[in-house]
């Protein structure tokens, strides 16, 4: 896949920012695992997946995202609008009282991008499945994309989907897991061990891809084009990326404390620092702005 590599370095590096301050501005949020997929978001969105705008609910004839840990929502939000889906401007809003940006994702605001509130946790794959079947009973061409969290296939819902992918033939679905080892009470080793996850994935009967380098966009990339490049042969594809929790702020990485804390004025002002302003520019608070 053909890209602007500093392009997208540059809007991560936006996106990361918006993120930090979003949160802060509420007091509320999740930096963590946001900061953790920015370049997963920033790759998908900015060099592989097929959309169209103005955003319809239906995506007929366009690839498809989901996303499962719907409680990273900030890097998503961000993501969004730096694609031309809503105003940068909107950001501030996010979790404010009557905004279209909620804590996590939901539809009744008729946020564009949004075809599915995923608060709760497990549920994002089996959506995504079924939206899958029903491209390929339409002959959609398109692909289907979900993002799930490590912590999040402690849900048992997530594994009744996993088997069902493949038994359906669900050949046009990519999944990636947020392979961190963290989630919200500790490590997940030590919470409830995932043990060997390829070959959890493998016997369940999917094509596993591991991607190592999950916080470089090279990689990232790389990886979405050899799942792709599995596709319509009978069987989904997953891809295990390894990130880190916190990526690009030193003192929120290797640990599992920032996945729901929101940063206070000293803290934010230390990310921002380790983090380089872009020509995107930050987006100015507004309290006064409204969705139109």
């Amino acid at each position: 896949m053909n890209y602007d590599l500093s392009k997208l370095q540059t809007v991560a590096s936006q996106v990361r920012r918006d993120i930090l301050r979003m949160v802060y501005n509420c007091q509320s949020g999740h930096v963590g695992g946001s900061l953790g997929c920015t370049d997963f978001f920033v790759t998908l969105y900015g060099a592989h997946l097929n959309y169209k705008l103005p955003f319809t609910m239906e995506g007929k004839g366009e690839d498809l995202f989901f996303l499962s840990n719907g409680h990273i929502s900030p890097v998503w939000y961000s993501t969004l609008a730096h694609n031309g889906f809503f105003p940068v401007a909107e950001l501030t809003t996010f979790r404010k009282l009557d905004s279209r940006l909620q804590g996590h994702p939901t539809t009744h605001e008729n946020l564009p991008g949004i075809r599915v509130a995923s608060g709760s946790l497990g549920q994002g794959l089996s959506v995504a499945i079924g939206a899958a079947l029903a491209k390929k009973l339409d002959q959609d061409p398109g692909i289907v994309y979900v993002l799930t969290g490590d912590g999040e296939l402690d849900e048992g819902q997530n594994w009744e989907a996993i088997m069902s992918a493949p038994n359906l033939g669900a050949d046009n679905l990519i999944a990636t897991v947020d392979w961190n080892g963290m989630q919200i009470d500790g490590p997940t080793d030590k919470v409830m061990s995932l043990q060997d996850l390829p070959a959890k994935w493998r016997a369940f009967g999917w094509e596993v891809i591991i991607n190592e380098k999950g916080n470089d966009i090279p990689s990232i990339s790389d990886k979405l084009d050899e799942a792709k490049s599995k596709l319509h042969h009978g069987k989904p594809v997953v891809i295990l990326m390894k990130t880190e929790m916190g990526n690009g702020v030193d003192f929120m990485m290797h640990t599992h404390k920032w996945h729901g804390t929101a940063p206070n004025e000293e803290q934010t002002k230390a990310a921002l620092a380790q983090l380089p302003e872009t020509p995107l520019g930050d987006f100015a608070f507004d309290p006064t702005y409204k969705a139109h």
